[in-house]
């Protein structure tokens, strides 16, 4: 059984191999702020646990088995998510940091009842495909909303940034899950977007619209 400290490690790590493969240990660093030479001490426990492979200038790489963990982690945080705001009407902004709390729970049972309880979720709040219990993923098609061309259209699926203030924005504007899209015109100056939703016109930068998912169609 792993320690809370060693799961977020794990699961930092698996994040950060979604965008380099190995990982470096100061990225592990910045990402969980703390000092490179604790990130080492760290990886050295992982690695003694089989969790792990390092290699000293190289980086670090999950073994199956430290995958598999981190998956798991990743499965328990996004279905709590979806608890979260279907039966417990948070919002999609106030539930990551209470489902970085509740992932640490050790139960495979009640996870399960609670992945059955909710009727077995593809996704989370934010769009983001939930494993199965095996550790597989939903396949999922999106694009970004920021490489659509004038006349596309498509349901906006995911999102790629968490943070509290861009999902409240997005709150603010309509942007939700779900609601669907049509590009009208893409400034070429700055790469603004101007949408049409729900019959209505609004523009939004291109930074907000690099971390917005859609499924065309």
């Amino acid at each position: 059984m792993q320690s809370y400290t060693e799961e977020n490690y794990l699961k930092v790590i698996y994040h950060l191999s979604e965008i380099s493969h190995p990982v470096q240990t100061n990225a592990i660093a910045e990402r969980i702020q703390t000092k490179a030479a604790s990130v080492t001490d760290m990886i050295k426990k992982l690695s003694e646990k089989e969790l792990v492979h390092y290699v000293k200038y190289q980086g670090v790489t999950l073994t199956e088995k430290g995958k598999l963990t981190a998956i798991n982690i990743v499965r328990k945080h996004r279905l709590w998510e979806v608890f979260l705001v279907d039966k417990l009407n948070f919002k999609w902004d106030e539930v990551h940091e209470v489902a970085e709390e509740l992932e640490h729970i050790q139960s495979n049972l009640l996870i399960e009842r609670l992945d059955e309880f909710l009727d077995f979720p593809k996704v989370d709040p934010h769009g983001d495909p939930i494993p199965d219990k095996h550790g597989n993923f939903a396949e999922m098609t999106f694009v970004k909303l920021s490489k659509l061309k004038n006349g596309d259209k498509g349901n906006i699926t995911g999102v790629s940034e968490h943070s509290s203030p861009f999902l409240k924005h997005l709150e603010k504007l309509g942007l939700t899950l779900g609601k669907r899209v049509e590009v009208v015109d893409v400034v070429e100056f700055d790469g603004s977007v101007e949408l049409l939703l729900e019959q209505e016109k609004l523009n939004i930068s291109r930074e907000v619209a690099k971390h917005i998912l859609i499924t065309k169609n």
